[in-house]
């Protein structure tokens, strides 16, 4: 279905096309509500791209090649053994495909096999009903909410806190 594989500074059209569009960018970074041109979307790809506290992977069809988004585990602290979840789904033609379960699944893999971590955690925007249910598919559990933690269309709304821990974890 899908493969992880690394980015390169050169992809940094498709994510300035993405981040054109409000409905991919609705529930992610607040940052990508104010990169525009090309010249900011690859300064911050290449900022991204050399973040060694992060662990950063395209996702690609695996039949095609083609990169569709990207993933990954942001902040990532040896001494708590932890790390901050992250994707970004840009091919809207691939939502509601199971597409981010699976990239759920294989990068919080990567983070217990590759990298030792012991908790992989994230925040999740409540009206982000897609993403909540990939996220428990994946085996990712409510810790709490964070009240009107996020604005966007003109109103707050509530962010849910979610972890997995190594011990819970099952492939």
């Amino acid at each position: 279905m899908i493969n992880l594989l690394p980015l390169r500074l050169d992809q940094a059209p498709y994510f300035q096309r993405w981040l054109r569009d409000p409905e991919v960018i609705t529930y992610s970074l607040s940052v990508f509500q104010e990169l525009t041109t090309l010249a900011q979307v690859t300064d911050w790809l290449a900022r991204t791209l050399q973040d060694q506290k992060s662990l950063t992977l395209g996702v690609y069809l695996a039949e095609t090649n083609e990169l569709i988004g990207y993933a990954g585990i942001a902040n990532i602290s040896r001494v708590n053994q932890a790390g901050e979840y992250f994707i970004l789904l840009g091919e809207k033609r691939h939502w509601g495909q199971g597409i981010g379960t699976a990239v759920t699944k294989q990068v919080v893999a990567r983070g217990f096999q590759e990298l030792g971590l012991n908790r992989v955690m994230l925040t999740v925007s409540v009206p982000n009903e897609g993403g909540v249910k990939a996220y428990l598919r994946a085996g990712f559990q409510v810790e709490g909410r964070l009240r009107q933690a996020c604005y966007r269309h003109e109103a707050f709304h509530d962010k849910l806190v979610m972890s997995v821990l190594k011990a819970d974890w099952s492939t």
